[in-house]
């Protein structure tokens, strides 16, 4: 039975195509990864058929009663609701339908027979809807929810503004799990969420029985959740029947294929113009010519896909620090209260180190109280000599109105355009992405601009928070091996262990030291 169905769908911002004559049928059951390198249209896709988008042309057709629930990478939550709000959000179409059987109830008392009895009708198929969701046990299963993801250790009253993304992305999981919709929609889940949180919602969508659409750059969670691949690439959307895996390797069996048809088309192509060249102007072999002409003229011409930029990542180096990087000495972190217990340790000049562990135990905290963004609450930091930063931060910060030239030439004020467009494209950027504005950008060609702007500064000690989010197989792969090469002092946030394990030089655990759990 098909859920959705997707026809000639056609769509573009300004002059650039982000899909050409798509058609797409989702059915009962399948478990669907949506993968395409940053920037080709997944997010937009799935804004689509929510309808938070319209298409240029082509239908978007849902069956029947059917109710999506949709997990966006850019989701808000605003300023002043707390965590138990957004969780009975989940139950937002519930609370409407008992709004207007209460106004039900005051109309009853005007409304002649004939109107009461029709009424009196609505309000029982509505109180019988209510009963069926469960609609009078709501706070027992928000606490129940909240309880299994560990929100209660957050504060069910607390401002879901003052979270971290990880407790931010598990709260809006938590919601959708409320939600119990017929279709899942979720764009990169897995962004911000700890290993734990991570192998949970592996085991949620393996044990998922209706349909799910995900879009995911985490090859190894893809491979152990879904059962069919769409592949989007130039404006295109192809459908392969397997895992990641799978479709990789078909993938590049038929893109061998076509450029070796290719290659063959295009010499049959050039003998046959040099044979109408040659033999057009003599009156014996004029008719052959003109043969081969017509051959040439109803060939169908096979085109290969341009090639995407793929990005380079090489970090410019500082001379070298001193011998310490820092030393921490007692050190408490925290806000208004403490997240960890003293912390005494140090990092030497060249170390790679990783630190790991659960959402909300202070990760961010204490890479900022080392640098002094955020001041010790107990303890002191000393940092080493010569030391020249660049810090990424989780998430982008500042004026997305700019264009990604603007951006850059705010952070080098004294590079010439050709220099900046360079810079840009060597990230893997097209003319397109660097003449738009940021916030049209999609996350993955946003982090490549804030990649830009980090490398191009002459650093000798890094500070990355989850830089991995986003970004896509190719960048992800760059961005190792720059890290990799890298000579300077490396303090990383990660939850991808195949991501850091090949140059990490230490890993630290923050269960041990945190005050705060999952």
């Amino acid at each position: 039975m098909s859920i959705l169905n997707v026809e000639h769908l056609n769509h573009g911002f300004g002059d650039r195509t982000i899909f050409n004559d798509v058609s797409f049928r989702l059915l009962k059951g399948e478990h669907i990864g949506l993968v395409g390198a940053n920037g080709e249209g997944k997010s937009t896709f799935l804004n689509v058929v929510t309808g938070d988008l319209m298409p240029d042309e082509g239908t978007v057709e849902w069956a029947k009663n059917v109710r999506a629930g949709y997990l966006d990478q850019h989701a808000v939550l605003e300023k002043g609701m707390t965590v138990r709000d957004v969780l009975a959000s989940a139950f937002g179409y519930l609370y409407e339908l008992e709004a207007h059987m209460n106004e039900l109830c005051t109309q009853m008392g005007d409304a002649n027979e004939t109107a009461l009895a029709a009424m009196m009708e609505e309000f029982s198929e509505i109180q019988e809807h209510l009963e069926a969701h469960d609609f009078y046990n709501i706070d027992s299963k928000v606490e129940e929810v909240a309880r299994a993801f560990g929100l209660n250790e957050l504060g069910l009253f607390r401002d879901v503004t003052e979270l971290s993304g990880g407790q931010r992305t598990k709260i809006l999981l938590a919601k959708l799990l409320l939600e119990k919709p017929d279709i899942l929609l979720l764009d990169e889940p897995t962004n911000y969420l700890d290993t734990e949180h991570i192998e949970w919602l592996k085991r949620y969508l393996n044990d998922y029985e209706n349909a799910f659409i995900l879009i995911s750059h985490d090859i190894p969670f893809l491979n152990s959740v879904v059962n069919l691949i769409y592949h989007m690439e130039n404006g295109e959307l192809n459908r392969y029947v397997g895992n990641y895996d799978k479709f990789k390797e078909v993938y590049e069996v038929k893109k061998s294929q076509l450029e070796a048809a290719y290659k063959k088309q295009q010499q049959e192509i050039s003998e046959l113009q040099d044979f109408v060249a040659r033999n057009k102007a003599r009156v014996a072999t004029r008719n052959m010519a003109m043969s081969r002409q017509k051959k040439l003229d109803k060939m169908e011409v096979i085109e290969l896909a341009k090639e995407k930029p793929k990005p380079e990542f090489r970090f410019r180096e500082a001379r070298a620090s001193s011998r310490y990087v820092f030393s921490a000495e007692q050190l408490v972190i925290g806000y208004e209260e403490a997240l960890s217990k003293p912390l005494t340790f140090s990092m030497e000049r060249g170390e790679k180190l990783v630190l790991r562990g659960a959402n909300g135990i202070g990760k961010t905290t204490l890479l900022k109280s080392i640098i002094g963004l955020v001041p010790a609450l107990q303890g002191r930091v000393v940092l080493g000599d010569y030391l020249y930063q660049g810090y990424f931060e989780q998430e982008m910060t500042g004026a997305k109105n700019n264009t990604c030239i603007e951006e850059l030439w705010c952070e080098y004020p004294s590079w010439t355009q050709y220099e900046v467009r360079s810079a840009l494209a060597k990230c893997g950027l097209t003319t397109k992405h660097i003449e738009s504005q940021v916030r049209v950008l999609s996350g993955g060609e946003q982090a490549k601009v804030r990649l830009c702007k980090l490398i191009n500064r002459e650093t000798n000690f890094l500070l990355l928070d989850e830089p991995t989010n986003h970004l896509d197989v190719d960048a992800k792969d760059e961005l190792k091996r720059a890290l990799t090469a890298y000579g300077g002092s490396i303090l990383l946030i990660c939850h991808e262990p195949d991501f850091y394990e090949s140059f990490a030089t230490r890993v630290i655990d923050g269960s041990s030291w945190t005050l705060k759990l999952s």
